[in-house]
């Protein structure tokens, strides 16, 4: 069986931690083996995995990373062309992509829904 890749944007290094170990163990506690590659930004995702889905390597894909809204409007950008660029690209190649992009208004929000032992939103989106 082929591996599912995680595309990872760890700007947030500690929430980025919690979203890949709650990803990683849903994937092996579904008897799956995991890839991952990082790059620099949410906004970034949904073209590795694009590029990711053209190679034919991996079985589905996880996208993984945190926007926390600051003083202005880039927040919402990030937030609605992320999520809009993988559900294009889960419908036109059909292809499972799950969608663990935090779009939170503060730390404490994203520390909780990253924690494993808490929301689990790394674990929910694999």
């Amino acid at each position: 069986m082929k591996p599912i890749l995680l595309v990872v944007a760890p700007y947030y290094q500690e929430i980025s931690e919690m979203l890949i170990r709650g990803a990683t163990d849903a994937i092996y506690a579904a008897g799956h083996t995991a890839e991952m590659i990082t790059v620099p930004g949410a906004l970034e995702i949904p073209a590795a995995v694009a590029m990711a889905i053209q190679s034919h390597r991996y079985s589905g894909f996880v996208a993984l990373g945190c926007v926390i809204r600051g003083e202005t409007s880039h927040y919402d950008t990030v937030c609605n062309e992320s999520a809009r660029g993988l559900q294009q690209l889960a419908i036109k190649k059909l292809t499972a992509i799950g969608n663990g992009i935090l779009t939170c208004e503060t730390m404490a929000q994203a520390e909780e829904r990253a924690s494993p032992t808490q929301g689990n939103k790394g674990g929910e989106a694999a």
